[in-house]
């Protein structure tokens, strides 16, 4: 079982940048890949990022690649997103979740239905 908390969402100016971190307790946190999704009003969740239990391996959507980051500190049992020059259609609510690292392996990291866990979100929002 994992249970996932995050924090560090906020409003900021188009350009700027914030750092999402999603908090886990559960004794294999290291186990699972874990990715970041995010879901504008009136739109579907998307994916975000991803980054395999090791932290060597990560995954970016298009529209984040050269903006955002995603990083992990499995000591600490978290997982980090950084997001610079962020843009008003970057509003959206920005949730966590972790996969089991066979399924990162093979590909599903973009699927949110293989995730088994999800934070509850933190709200991002963009003024231009």
């Amino acid at each position: 079982q994992v249970q996932l908390v995050e924090s560090g969402g906020g409003l900021v100016q188009a350009g700027g940048s914030l750092r999402l971190s999603c908090a886990a307790s559960g004794r294999t946190f290291n186990r699972y890949g874990m990715g970041w999704f995010r879901q504008a009003p009136g739109k579907e969740r998307e994916f975000v990022a991803a980054i395999a239990w090791s932290g060597g391996s990560t995954y970016y959507a298009d529209s984040v690649k050269g903006r955002f980051t995603i990083s992990r500190d499995n000591a600490a049992n978290t997982v980090y997103l950084q997001m610079n020059s962020l843009q008003p259609e970057a509003t959206a609510g920005y949730y966590c979740a972790a996969l089991q690292h066979e399924l990162y392996y093979s590909g599903s990291y973009f699927r949110e239905t293989e995730y088994d866990y999800w934070g509850q979100g933190t709200q991002v929002t963009v003024s231009s």
